[in-house]
């Protein structure tokens, strides 16, 4: 293992019915309050109605931020950002998935920033602070609720990136009640479980010599949430089902999978990010596409890697076969679970083909090579690419 500091300062309430406690969770903070929330989901469900109630009570003055997009515009967070200014906001609540935090964490960040947010977003500058915020979760998926990252689309530049401003854009606190899972359209549970586990297989393909119980738990996660998915597909209010989904998508990505390990490789997230840049497709649905292509192309990095994978995980049969035999039918049969709960397999489905390929090549390696397990240059990335169309 690597040397490892490990902070993470979120507060996680979980569980049915823990709305209740959002009013002493915001007792710390001011009554100037910016509501950030998506496309009008919590408004059909109740859910809005009961935070409006909450806040109400609580004696707090509700500036609202509706209509945030899937892949968070920064025009958005601009508009966010001019609130905060404006009305002098004292807290954000993010009510909805992790593009609704994800934008949040910006508006945050940009509200005690000089400048435009977007220099931080793009490592022009550092981050001088955050406004707080807390989240009330609507979508098990990208683990944002408890976590310092988010991801921010500049659609005038054609620009999707993952950016960091920890520790100020940890939230104060996370509110997950697996029952505002229940309402959540099938196409997006497949999606979020596409997501928690491509965090999880990300953080598998680290460097570390020598990390047993880290790449344990992540099997073990990915074991879990595929024992999970199918019965939250077939039946979206079976609340065992979404509450063990809700669960593994925060352990998947709020930084104890990558504990004393170089964090994982993340290459397929930087090649989706710029597939949905181009053409703002869903996440889950591009990792759904790219993630099994990126190991087919990345086996022979590590074939013993991959074929424990795929022992551990996927049960392949070892006896008699090579490493790379057991890993590309691991792969194989991570392709086909995905399948089994409705995910796509193809660019194609998309309606996207290779004329894009070099753009998108371009715009995921334009920083350098991407990667840690293999690092891939724009011409590996575009390989990719024609493997998923």
């Amino acid at each position: 293992m690597e040397n490892f500091v490990f902070h993470n300062p979120t507060k996680l309430i979980f569980g049915r019915g823990q709305i209740r406690h959002l009013r002493g969770a915001l007792e710390p903070y001011g009554k100037r309050l910016l509501l950030v929330y998506g496309g009008g989901s919590i408004k059909r469900t109740g859910l809005y109605d009961e935070v409006m109630a909450i806040l109400r009570e609580a004696g707090c003055e509700v500036f609202e931020l509706p209509g945030v997009e899937p892949n968070p515009r920064l025009t958005t967070v601009h508009r966010g950002v001019e609130i905060c200014r404006r009305e002098q906001i004292e807290f954000i609540l993010a009510v909805g998935g992790g593009s609704v935090i994800d934008c949040a964490k910006a508006i945050a960040v940009g509200a005690r920033y000089d400048g435009d947010v977007w220099e931080v977003i793009t490592g022009k500058a550092r981050a001088t602070g955050a406004l707080p915020f807390g989240t009330v979760l609507t979508l098990a998926a990208t683990g944002s609720e408890m976590n310092s990252g988010s991801v921010i689309t500049n659609w005038e530049t054609r620009e999707k990136l993952g950016w960091d401003a920890a520790p100020h854009t940890y939230p104060a606190f996370s509110i997950l009640d697996p029952v505002y899972t229940f309402t959540v359209p099938r196409d997006h549970t497949v999606y979020g479980v596409v997501d928690m586990m491509s965090h999880a297989l990300e953080q598998y393909f680290h460097t570390a010599a020598n990390a047993p119980l880290i790449d344990r738990w992540i099997e073990e996660l990915l074991r879990t949430v595929m024992e999970a998915a199918p019965k939250a597909v077939a039946d979206p209010e079976d609340y065992a089902a979404r509450e063990t989904l809700m669960f593994c998508g925060t352990m998947a990505l709020n930084d104890v999978l990558s504990m004393g390990t170089d964090g994982g490789d993340w290459a397929t997230h930087a090649i989706e990010h710029a597939i949905s840049a181009v053409y703002d497709i869903p996440h889950g649905g591009g990792l759904a596409i790219v993630h099994p292509n990126w190991m087919k192309y990345c086996l022979d990095a590590d074939p013993a890697r991959f074929a424990r994978l795929a022992v551990r995980v996927f049960d392949v049969e070892p006896a008699g076969r090579t490493d790379r035999e057991v890993g590309l039918e691991g792969i194989e049969r991570l392709r086909q679970f995905w399948s089994s709960i409705g995910a796509p397999s193809r660019l194609a489905d998309y309606g996207i083909g290779d004329d894009q390929i070099e753009r998108m090549a371009a715009l995921a390696t334009e920083g350098g090579t991407i990667g840690q397990f293999r690092k891939l240059t724009q011409e590996d990335v575009a390989a990719i690419l024609r493997m998923s169309l």
